[in-house]
């Protein structure tokens, strides 16, 4: 079993929500975000996603793409991503680690050395924003041949119809995107998620995830009653730009224990 789903098992006989906070590697420079990493595991982060710097990311709002402008000022790459992560393990070698990114870098390194070196530094699982359902081939036949989940996006315009084939060969766990549009600009609401959260359990046994808006322990609350996870970005990037890691750490106990808190609904 894989580290995610092993984690997404133990949450779901707790009943709780899995939360999932992001670091954008390098932001501001190396040594902060593995220290980040390092301290979100052990102040209740129960998976992390890990922001791979880009020079377009298209679905990232202004806080994002802030920091991937400082990650990639500070020298990161994909390869000292991957380093990043190899030296995390050193420590932990239980808390899962999801990269967040897009396509071209990939492509430019080469899928099949790329998933074989993410599997042997320790990444669990990719989530690739920009891959098209339609070209999914590129990269889920040699994720899964390395024990690499991918994760695909679902999105609130994403039809009865097309999610199947949007969900074909994906696996770890659905990120539902809340919202239209990009990230950390507004949440969904309880009503949002009662009416969509179903929908897409009707296609899927994979947990669900909701990310995008997600900025308080109180809307991480909501989302834990509906779903499976709950993703919060920008906000505390944020917070790290305005004060410092310490505070973000604060602030990730208190969104876990805003998750532990919630009575989840049946779904």
């Amino acid at each position: 079993m894989s580290r995610i789903a092993a984690t997404f098992a133990a949450l779901r006989a707790e009943n709780r929500a899995a939360l999932i906070p992001f670091v954008e590697a390098f932001d501001p420079d190396r040594a902060t975000s593995l220290a980040l990493l390092t301290g979100m595991a052990k102040h209740g982060a129960d998976i992390i996603e890990i922001g791979v710097p880009f020079t377009d990311p298209m679905a990232d709002g202004p806080t994002i793409q802030q920091a991937g402008r400082r990650a990639l000022a500070a020298g990161a790459t994909l390869r000292g991503v991957l380093a990043l992560v190899r030296e995390f393990r050193e420590t932990n070698n239980h808390t899962p680690l999801v990269l967040m990114g897009y396509l071209n870098p990939i492509l430019s390194y080469g899928v099949g050395s790329f998933t074989r070196d993410a599997a042997e530094a320790g990444v669990d699982g990719l989530i690739v924003v920009d891959l098209p359902t339609e070209e999914a081939d590129l990269l889920i036949p040699a994720a899964a041949a390395n024990g690499l989940d991918v994760i695909r996006l679902i999105a609130p315009t994403t039809s009865d119809e097309r999610l199947p084939l949007v969900l074909a060969g994906s696996s770890g766990f659905v990120y539902y995107v809340s919202i239209t549009g990009i990230t950390g600009t507004r949440t969904a609401s309880a009503e949002d998620l009662a009416r969509d959260i179903p929908r897409i359990r009707r296609a899927t046994s994979l947990p669900i995830a909701v990310g995008f808006g997600i900025r308080t322990p109180a809307q991480a609350a909501i989302v834990a009653q509906h779903a499976d996870g709950a993703i919060v970005a920008s906000a505390l990037i944020d917070k790290l730009v305005a004060t410092n890691a310490a505070t973000v750490l604060d602030d990730i106990t208190a969104l876990s224990q805003a998750i532990r808190g919630a009575a989840k609904i049946p779904a």
